[in-house]
């Protein structure tokens, strides 16, 4: 497994290579003048010139590169023109919102998809096989932005259940003490009923609607992938052996057919990430997704390009996870790597 491992990190590194060079192309092809911008309206093209002199935005792009490059070595992300602060200290202090948010709404689907997956296909033509399919179907037609402005106007606006969509904690919460990031966990190590209740209030709705967006693909492959394995062999004569259909079931069936479910969800995970920015921005979630959009739109560098590699990073991370889940849950994995 360790062969693995340092395997897999070894065909990442030209990725991650990659991602940085395309990363600091794009940001300098996008429309707008960083300089410009945050010189105001009324600046004089002195003005601009000398904010752009400063920034180093005057210098070829071979030199800005090797500048950004020589900081990226040093652990350096830049620093915020929207915010004035270091980029590793804004993405330190909003990556747990995001990651939070996302693995929060993975485990509403999870615990909705996999067992309606399997029922589906233990039961065939029934009516939960019928209600898969029409889960799977609304799961891929709505937009994460729309599901999000329906379950603010009927939960929110129309009965009143879920408190208003502005950030992770209402006005008259207070924040525990940052241990984690993640506000559910830090509010139980502190004890704080009240915090924990008003965090989970505040992250239901932005939850469910990733959820909403990821039923379908988790769903649809698990379903598949319990088809597959209730005709195999092995199946057939663990029945044919007497066991229950519980045992068969959980045991046999459902571990043999987790390996391409694992791979949805590694791919679910990594789309959750990126609709993350739309979800961020219809309930004010102070994440990350929501600070690359804020840095975008000011045409800061430095944000966007710590956005992207963070984002990469993460990536690299998940798929790593999921080799070594492979390895938990298939022996075989470990004996071919």
């Amino acid at each position: 497994m360790l062969g693995l491992i340092v395997a897999r990190l070894k065909t990442t590194l030209p990725s991650i290579i990659g991602v940085i060079v395309v990363t600091f192309l794009l940001t300098r092809v996008l429309p707008g003048d960083t300089a410009a911008y945050f010189a105001g309206p009324a600046a004089t093209p002195q003005a601009i010139a000398e904010i752009r002199s400063k920034l180093g935005l005057d210098q070829p792009l071979p030199v800005q590169f090797v500048a950004y490059v020589g900081a990226l070595v040093k652990g350096d992300l830049g620093t915020s023109l929207t915010t004035g602060q270091a980029v590793t200290k804004d993405l330190a202090a909003r990556l747990p919102a995001s990651a939070e948010l996302t693995l929060f709404g993975l485990l509403i689907s999870m615990a909705i998809a996999l067992p309606l997956g399997v029922l589906a296909a233990v039961r065939q033509g029934s009516w939960i096989d019928h209600l898969c399919r029409i889960v799977a179907t609304a799961g891929v037609s709505l937009p994460v932005f729309f599901t999000g402005l329906l379950l603010v106007y009927v939960f929110y606006f129309i009965l009143g259940w879920a408190p208003a969509p502005l950030g992770r904690l209402d006005a008259f919460a207070t924040e525990p003490p940052r241990i984690s990031g993640f506000l559910l966990i830090d509010s139980v190590i502190a004890r704080d009923p009240e915090t924990f209740r008003a965090a989970l209030s505040q992250i239901l709705l932005p939850a469910l609607t990733l959820a909403i967006f990821s039923l379908a693909p988790i769903t649809r492959m698990t379903r598949a992938s319990m088809l597959a394995v209730l005709g195999a062999d092995f199946v057939r004569t663990a029945r044919a052996s007497g066991l229950s259909s519980r045992t068969v079931i959980g045991t046999y069936a459902f571990r043999n057919a987790m390996l391409p479910v694992v791979t949805t969800l590694g791919m679910v995970f990594s789309f959750l990430l990126g609709a993350n920015v739309l979800v961020e921005k219809v309930f004010a979630w102070p994440g990350v997704g929501s600070y690359a959009v804020e840095a975008l739109i000011a045409s800061d560098y430095a944000p966007i390009q710590g956005f992207v590699l963070t984002m990469a990073i993460l990536y690299v991370i998940l798929n790593l996870a999921i080799d070594i889940l492979y390895g938990v849950i298939d022996p075989r994995v470990r004996l071919e790597g």
